[in-house]
């Protein structure tokens, strides 16, 4: 077995591969550029060395920058863990000149399966159901309209070293299709160096499940089940489960062993994993292979017991896959919420900043899932896990130069049901400040009735947030419990003033009993009577909630049992009251005494400043282009301008017709939110 291992890579992957070297005894070496010189992985790692400037394109994509840091470490083996140059196959072949074994499959099938025009023409031999496309090489946008054309609109614009859900669009015209091609062309160069484009049919209606296979280089080739990967925004996933809740066993077996046969035919080693669409009728077709780990690897982990990156490892060093296909058992359920630096209440765009407050829930194994790395017979019943790979810590910076990634939590149990409310419990408990976040997003999709019912394509996100996400609603039911246990936590927090030392002489302060809780446009007069394990809140129409909770003023997550049940609550002091978050809602929730109440119902309520005629910067980024002059007359829809970051462009458009009266910006201006780009009349 290897000695050293070098992690090619940052972030949570970085540290992920970190952890399981470190349980096989492997001493670790980090690689870091001039941005992530504190970074998590770095601390983490035995050894480290800087590689240069901020840019992936200075540091981390730099073959020789890496090659030299395997030199000046010894580095018997690397990882390349995802992104990067994970699929690169003249960083494999540079390695392997080098003597130094890749944590990857042969350089040839990296080539073969990497680039998904060949991989296409690939599958296709080999008998595999593809989607209709266009494999060739396409020169300009004409050539593009061309071909969308012949292939039947919607098409889908694809870059052929893509991944992330960059280099990707979706053209329903001519005028999309133009568009798009430039933009993914764009994407495509800045991010992996290569702007080749390719055209497929966008089939309508699919959820994307893939399959993760295990390969060695003795002829044992594994799948270890499927992962369901449907709820995606702009083409980038952001919810995964295994299993998938739509698949049988006879598809899964059918889209397993298929996959399987794809990687031997290309001679794969190592793990990988074979994308489909799947149609309402369960037939599937080849989307791609990703030549490596996957970002959403650990819910096939959590419901396999393998430890995919370990068995990584340990095919590089040439050993024989420990199991056979009739070992693999899936038990239980997984769910995996990847938690972006992206503000959903400004359409998920790009956040960066200081982590001023980083607190995930507390991971727990349940039985023999991660003690013994297997099963050991059926699903413990009752319990359940939480994890959360991540790569950063409180304090830290999300820089804008890299993927928007925060953390990846998930949560396992015996059945889907389970694992969901074990998410909802997780994701309450998550803590996060400092920077937007999408978290409330995640915590709105797991109480969504159509989520639940497992009901899901890759249009999810698309339908049901059409006008994105202004936060979730919370239903009757769950207000009242929101109400109940903030008139408790209220009366906790009047004790505390009455006891405030130094106070004037027969100026006793007494708490009542009742109270007025408004919370999301309603009212709940309320009365508490409270003892030694809690408050019982009693509301007008006699229904009463028994209340426990060992929550003291000053604590910004609350932990309470609400009529037996748990409810967890981020809690924010606001004057008379809480800035409450929980399940998706933001809500100031204001608890007053019945006369402050009345009085409250008189106040005028404060309106925000208009910027209705005003182009405000969304999130921090570089303005790449002006499409408009001022002067210019724009219409509904029309293209503004064009702001990148974390290596995506985001075009700005008008809200409505108005004349361009000033552009306070230009190319190459870095701006921060809210900063005014132009102004109109």
């Amino acid at each position: 077995m290897f000695k050293k291992l070098l992690i090619a890579n940052r972030g949570e992957i970085a540290c992920r591969v970190i952890k399981t070297a470190r349980k096989m005894g492997i001493a670790t070496v980090a690689v870091y550029s001039d941005a992530d010189r504190n970074a998590l992985h770095v601390r983490m790692a035995d050894e480290a060395v800087h590689i240069g400037a901020p840019p992936a394109s200075e540091s981390y994509i730099v073959i020789d920058k890496i090659m030299q840091a395997i030199k000046d470490t010894g580095a018997e083996a690397v990882h390349p863990g995802y992104g990067f140059l994970s699929e690169n196959m003249k960083f494999a072949q540079a390695l392997e000149e080098a003597g130094v074994a890749f944590v990857g499959p042969p350089a040839g099938a990296i080539e073969a399966m990497g680039d998904k025009i060949t991989s296409k023409k690939i599958a296709q031999e080999a008998g595999v159901s593809t989607v209709p496309g266009y494999m060739g090489l396409i020169e300009d946008a004409e050539e593009a309209v061309r071909i969308s054309n012949e292939i039947g609109y919607p098409v889908m614009i694809k870059a052929s070293a893509g991944g992330g859900g960059k280099g990707m669009r979706i053209a329903w015209t001519d005028a999309e299709t133009r568009e798009g091609f430039q933009a993914s062309k764009n994407e495509a160069k800045s991010s992996f160096g290569d702007d080749r484009i390719f055209i497929e049919k966008f089939v309508t209606q699919p959820r994307h499940i893939e399959i993760q296979v295990l390969a060695d280089a003795h002829g044992n080739c594994v799948y270890l089940g499927e992962r369901e990967c449907s709820i995606q925004r702009r083409n980038q996933k952001v919810i995964e489960e295994a299993p998938s809740p739509f698949l049988d066993e006879a598809t899964r077996k059918a889209m397993g062993e298929q996959a399987c046969a794809l990687a031997q035919a290309v001679g794969y080693t190592s793990a990988g994993t074979v994308e489909f669409i799947v149609d309402g009728e369960r037939n599937f077709y080849f989307l791609e292979m990703n030549t490596r780990l996957q970002v959403e690897h650990p819910v096939t982990e959590l419901i396999t017991g393998v430890d995919l990156v370990e068995q990584m490892i340990r095919v590089a060093a040439g050993e024989t896959l420990p199991f056979a296909q009739d070992d693999i058992k899936l038990t239980g359920w997984a769910m995996e919420s990847r938690l972006y630096a992206e503000d959903p209440y400004r359409n998920f765009l790009p956040s960066i900043g200081r982590l001023t407050r980083y607190r995930p829930p507390q991971e727990v194994a349940a039985g023999p899932l991660l003690q013994t790395g297997k099963w050991q017979g059926e699903a413990p019943s009752g319990e359940t896990a939480v994890r959360n790979d991540t790569g950063v810590f409180e304090g830290g910076e999300i820089s804008m130069y890299y993927d928007p990634m925060i953390a990846k939590l998930c949560t396992w149990a015996p059945d889907r049901a389970g694992s969901i409310e074990a998410m909802r419990v997780a994701l309450d408990s998550f803590e996060v400040e400092g920077i937007g976040h999408n978290l409330p997003f995640l915590s709105a999709v797991m109480d969504h009735d159509r989520f639940v019912s497992g009901n899901i394509t890759t249009a999810f996100i698309a339908e049901e947030y059409p006008e994105g996400f202004e936060g979730a609603t919370l239903g009757a039911d769950a207000l009242r419990r929101v109400a109940a246990a903030a008139a408790a936590m209220h009366r906790v927090a009047e004790i505390r003033r009455t006891r405030v030392s130094g106070r004037m002489d027969n100026h006793e302060r007494r708490v009542g009993a009742d109270w007025v809780v408004t919370l999301q446009g309603e009212e709940f007069p309320v009365s508490i009577a409270a003892d030694h394990d809690g408050s019982t809140v009693s509301f007008e129409d006699g229904h009463a909630m028994r209340v426990a909770s060992d929550w003291t003023p000053g604590d910004q997550l609350a932990q309470l049992t609400v009529e037996g049940a748990p409810l967890v609550l981020k809690v924010g002091k606001l004057p008379g009251g809480f800035r409450i978050r929980t399940r998706g809602a933001d809500l100031k929730v204001h608890v007053r005494s019945p006369r402050q109440a009345e009085l409250a119902r008189l106040m005028p309520e404060k309106l925000p400043p208009d910027t209705s005629k005003l182009l405000l910067c969304p999130m921090p980024g570089l303005i790449v282009k002006i499409d408009v002059a001022e002067g210019d007359e724009v219409q509904e829809g029309q293209a503004l301008c064009t702001v990148e970051a974390m290596k995506m462009e985001n075009i700005l458009r008008a809200e409505r017709k108005g004349i361009v009266t000033r552009i306070n910006a230009g190319p190459g201006d870095s701006l921060a939110v809210d900063e005014v780009i132009m102004e109109f009349e």
